[in-house]
């Protein structure tokens, strides 16, 4: 049966490496013909070499690079609120050069073995391709503690205190306190660390499944989910219960493994702010309906942990609820959003195909 491509089996097969969904990668030779016309100095290299690298790009780059646009803007703009805000350009830059590298030598080892077969070299930067994106959310959110402050000099924890406490009628995480015991807390914190595991799960069997359109659109989701939870985190800065509320509890939160390696990531890893919304619950829910778009019967193995983890960001003391629901939104608006994207250039890239290949019939 031949597949969405017009590919066969077999032929997906062999050229896989070369057609690993290659995601928007409309032809540009029209471009590029301007740019090689325009000469063989220096700068003539190295437009060719960057719309080679853009046009090696997929969905998940073109939102990547948007935020890294986009905060890059806000820093220039706000520049006189950071120490060094140099250092910051300079990382932004860096990490879009990487990420346009990353593409293009992606895209050309792709194509050797399309023709010479797969080597090491292609396998190599066929995993990396494709990997890199749980780098980039890393380097994103590790970012944000430099960035929290960029717009509002001020905490705004005050106005989510109000706000769970007129939903509720107590502080949560102050009321949760009854119920805690070594064991309980120690399963609470153990369900926040399933949040690392969910996008790792649910794109490593789409990539294992070579379902590299599935594998794409989840980080897609994703990085849209993402993206809009990071500029909400600049724009209005909240520092977490576990900073704005201390003191208000009797006694830490005492449990076995699980909760001492939490304490080392926290002590070790964590970020003083961007906690609404909550990444945690975002990247969670996102990874989710990626699940339930691509493979079902994993999304209903994920959702009771899904849910048990965004009740212990507030167990744990990290979230307020408004936290939680902010993250649901942002998650399911990358859902939403990036299944958007993904469809457009998925059309896009059809209607190209239409009107350059050579119609008549064959057989």
């Amino acid at each position: 049966m031949p597949n969405m491509s017009g590919l066969n089996e077999r032929d997906y097969s062999e050229s896989e490496y070369a057609t690993s969904w290659r995601d928007g990668v409309l032809s540009s030779n029209d471009a590029a013909g301007h740019v090689e016309s325009a000469g063989n100095g220096a700068g003539a290299t190295f437009l060719r070499e960057l719309a080679a690298a853009w046009k090696a790009c997929g969905t998940f780059e073109y939102v990547a690079l948007g935020y890294l646009g986009v905060s890059f803007a806000l820093i220039l703009a706000f520049a006189q609120n950071l120490p060094h805000p140099g250092r910051l350009l300079g990382a932004q830059a860096f990490a879009a050069t990487l990420i346009l590298l990353l593409c293009a030598v992606g895209a050309k080892t792709a194509e050797e073995a399309r023709w010479s077969g797969e080597t090491f070299s292609a396998r190599w930067w066929h995993f990396w391709r494709h990997w890199y994106p749980h780098l980039f959310f890393l380097f994103c959110f590790e970012e944000l503690g430099w960035l929290v402050h960029l717009v509002q000099p001020e905490w705004q924890d005050a106005r989510l205190i109000a706000f769970d406490h007129w939903l509720t009628g107590v502080h949560p995480t102050v009321w949760l306190e009854q119920f805690a015991t070594p064991a309980r807390n120690d399963f609470m914190q153990f369900v926040y660390l399933t949040y690392f595991t969910y996008l790792l799960l649910v794109g490593g069997i789409l990539y294992f499944r070579r379902d590299w359109n599935g594998y794409w659109a989840v980080m897609t989701y994703s990085a849209v989910g993402y993206a809009i939870g990071y500029v909400i985190a600049i724009l209005f800065p909240i520092e977490s219960p576990w900073f704005s509320m201390a003191g208000a509890w009797h006694s830490e939160l005492h449990g076995g493994a699980a909760t001492s390696l939490i304490n080392f990531i926290e002590h070790y890893g964590r970020v003083r702010g961007a906690a609404f919304p909550s990444e945690h619950v975002a990247g969670a829910v996102a990874a989710t309906w990626g699940a339930w778009r691509h493979r079902r019967w994993l999304f209903w193995v994920m959702l009771p942990l899904v849910f048990c983890m965004a009740v212990s960001t507030v167990w744990g003391r990290y979230h307020y609820i408004a936290d939680v629901f902010g993250g649901v939104i942002t998650g399911t608006l990358g859902y939403i959003i990036g299944g958007w994207l993904v469809k457009r250039r998925l059309a896009v890239e059809g209607e190209h195909r239409l009107k350059t290949e050579p119609t008549g019939t064959s057989g």
